[in-house]
């Protein structure tokens, strides 16, 4: 199966020329990408959206104004080649220690801000839409439009702040990014199960019902193949023989867990997701050294290709000259009213992010208010958590070709309306925020001051004690546990941290994990 569907598939020779056109085109963008490295004011999505935009420009005059695409997009083979990649690399890549530190507030960030955006935006537009004169979209459709705006983008996020030079905010956003990306996945999901005919209060917690279970099964399929994926490289050790083999496992066991998910109709992007954190922390350490550094590179070259794919035909697909047509037919050809829409989506989603940004952030502070060595988040930080997270991209794009085509093709004149809605809405966030951000990063945070508080221990205390010990009598036990539960009331995240480090030590570690030395804790 192709991963895009071909606009001219007469012969196999006119198959391939397509192929080979973006390719070069693909090549060409990376090559301007790297000339483009020093710039501040650019990342590579922003150089990926104006290539596209310029080569659909040209493939629209070379066709006459009739196509600025040299393939059609099949939303449902993106959830299949091109994002699982991305997500396995996010997982394998991360900063655990960073990551899990902050763990409770990027789950908070990336699963509550998801129901609150989501809500605000589905109930903002169902109020405004017809206001605007805009009608036609179904109760199912609204609630879509909540999960479809409510995606962040981690790929152009993440390019736009640097680990080393801002690690908590770094370690927030992509955190939230990824998480939020599965959440509204789910949640995206479980709202095309709703019976529009009987919906009510029943029918959202029966939502919510299925998105925990969801978000839970998905997440232990993922540890489950993690953990699976590790025993096997420590067991049978493929290195001695070819180091090959053991890469490979490596990624068919990733690429394995999402089909698994999907096929059991979970989420793959959260079983890739962890699947990639659970081989970075143990099965990376049973391969050879020749193996980490390929595995390393590997899998971002391939995330890195398949993003700038993403961004390229996002581009192209701007310039998309039937689906503009189509959608100004239900707007009765109104530029006033499209420029509503497209303002009341952007104001929308100000709105819904801002609303769990500083509220969370907060509540995280006062959660990590005895935690010495967990530094709090600034009212700077939160300013640039909420813009950077502005930002919208390919699961965007994604969702709203699968809620509102079939199979990148419109015949609903209002479907066609929001397909080029969130084009727009991707393009100026994705343009606007992706340009403004790393000078909005540069003028709250300095470089000293971002970096500031943000070292930890690299080890955690040695005093924290087991809950439990068989060695020990009954009431030490009990006097251990009482102190144990004092500090996690007190310090709630810290405490959590500090036994899964040990818990980890001490059983996960010699079991999944051969013994290695300057290794990355959690």
């Amino acid at each position: 199966m192709a991963v895009f569907n071909y606009v001219n598939d007469t012969g196999s020779h006119e198959m391939v020329v397509p192929i080979t056109v973006f390719v070069a085109i693909l090549c060409f963008c990376l090559v301007i990408g790297h000339l483009l490295e020093e710039n501040r004011w650019v990342n590579e999505s922003i150089t990926a959206i104006i290539i596209g935009l310029i080569s659909g420009t040209i493939i629209l005059l070379i066709s006459k104004g009739k196509s600025s695409h040299i393939l059609r997009f099949n939303e449902e083979v993106f959830f299949i080649y091109l994002l699982p990649p991305i997500i396995f690399n996010a997982g394998f890549q991360v900063k655990k220690k960073q990551f899990f530190h902050n763990f409770l507030t990027i789950m908070s960030f990336g699963v509550i801000g998801v129901f609150i955006s989501s809500s605000i935006i589905a109930s903002g537009s169902w109020w405004i839409f017809p206001k605007l004169n805009f009608n036609g979209l179904t109760i199912r459709d609204y609630l879509g439009i909540g999960a479809i705006f409510s995606s962040t983008d981690t790929v152009c996020t993440l390019q736009v702040l640097h680990q080393d030079e801002t690690p908590l905010l770094y370690s927030l956003v992509f955190g939230e990014g990824v998480v939020n990306d599965a959440t509204s996945v789910v949640l995206f999901n479980a709202v095309q199960k709703i019976d529009v005919a009987r919906f009510n209060g029943w029918s959202a917690f029966h939502v919510f019902l299925d998105f925990l279970y969801l978000f839970s099964t998905s997440t232990c399929l993922g540890v489950a193949v993690g953990l699976i994926t590790s025993y096997i490289l420590k067991g049978l050790y493929f290195g001695r023989h070819s180091t090959v083999r053991e890469i490979s496992l490596m990624l068919l066991m990733a690429y394995l867990s999402y089909m698994l998910a999907e096929l059991w109709n979970l989420s793959g992007i959260l079983t890739v997701f962890f699947s990639g954190i659970l081989m970075s922390h143990y099965a990376w350490h049973n391969v050879t050294d020749s193996s980490r550094i390929t595995t390393r590179h590997a899998f971002e070259a391939m995330s890195f290709i398949a993003e700038t794919f993403i961004f390229l035909y996002v581009g192209m697909d701007a310039l998309d000259i039937e689906k503009w047509k189509m959608s100004q037919q239900s707007l009765a050809g109104s530029v006033w009213t499209s420029m509503g829409i497209y303002v009341t989506v952007l104001v929308l989603m100000a709105i819904g992010r801002a609303a769990f940004v500083f509220p969370l952030s907060v509540l995280s502070n006062f959660m990590n208010r005895n935690a010495r060595r967990t530094p709090p988040i600034t009212f700077k930080h939160q300013i640039v958590i909420w813009w950077a997270g502005l930002m919208r991209g390919a699961v965007s794009i994604a969702l709203a070709f699968k809620q509102f085509t079939f199979s990148g093709v419109t015949i609903d004149p209002v479907h066609a309306v929001m397909v080029t809605t969130t084009v727009v809405v991707v393009l100026f966030s994705t343009l606007v925020f992706g340009f403004l951000t790393k000078p909005l990063i540069h003028h709250l945070l300095p470089q000293n001051d971002s970096r500031r508080g943000i070292d930890r221990e690299s080890s955690i205390s040695k005093e924290t004690l087991p809950l439990l010990s068989f060695d020990e009598s009954a009431t030490t036990n009990l006097l251990r546990a009482k102190d144990s539960l004092s500090m996690l009331l007190q310090r709630p995240v810290y405490t959590i941290h500090s036994y899964w480090r040990r818990f980890d030590d001490t059983y996960m570690r010699p079991i999944f994990c051969a013994p290695t030395t300057n290794e990355e804790s959690v």
